[in-house]
């Protein structure tokens, strides 16, 4: 029932910026935190940022502290993440996740309250590469 469909990936150089989204349908957006993760080609799961449900309070992985930004719209049903500043190890695939997801390990990312997040709240990601 979870829809969550992100777009806005590409190919940008180093030091280059994007804007991420994610389209969210089939529950009340508005009553839920919102996640990114990434994955990098060969390597595992990474935490990337998480925001709760009215948007007030952010959170941020310490590699990408001070150059992501996470927002979202209720209104629009979509949770962003502006990437500034961008360098060629953020090069990865970019999921959109329903919930606080706050660490993850190699193959599973965990929610707040430590239980494994389910992959049927993630998107299908979206590509970002980062290369001169």
């Amino acid at each position: 029932e979870v829809q969550l469909v992100e777009s806005g990936g590409g190919l940008v150089q180093p030091g280059g910026s994007l804007r991420l989204s994610c389209a969210a349908s089939g529950f009340t957006f508005s009553s839920y935190a919102m996640s990114w993760v990434r994955q990098a080609p060969g390597k595992g799961l990474e935490w990337v940022s998480a925001i709760n449900s009215g948007g007030g309070s952010t959170y941020y992985a310490d590699s990408v502290k001070g150059r992501f930004t996470i927002s979202r719209d209720n209104a629009k049903s979509t949770l962003y993440l502006q990437l500034n500043s961008l360098k060629t190890e953020d090069t990865a695939m970019y999921y959109c996740a329903k919930g606080s997801i706050r660490y993850c390990s190699s193959d599973y990312c965990y929610t707040e309250d430590s239980s494994p997040s389910d992959f049927g709240d993630w998107g299908q990601g979206t590509q970002v590469t980062v290369s001169s």
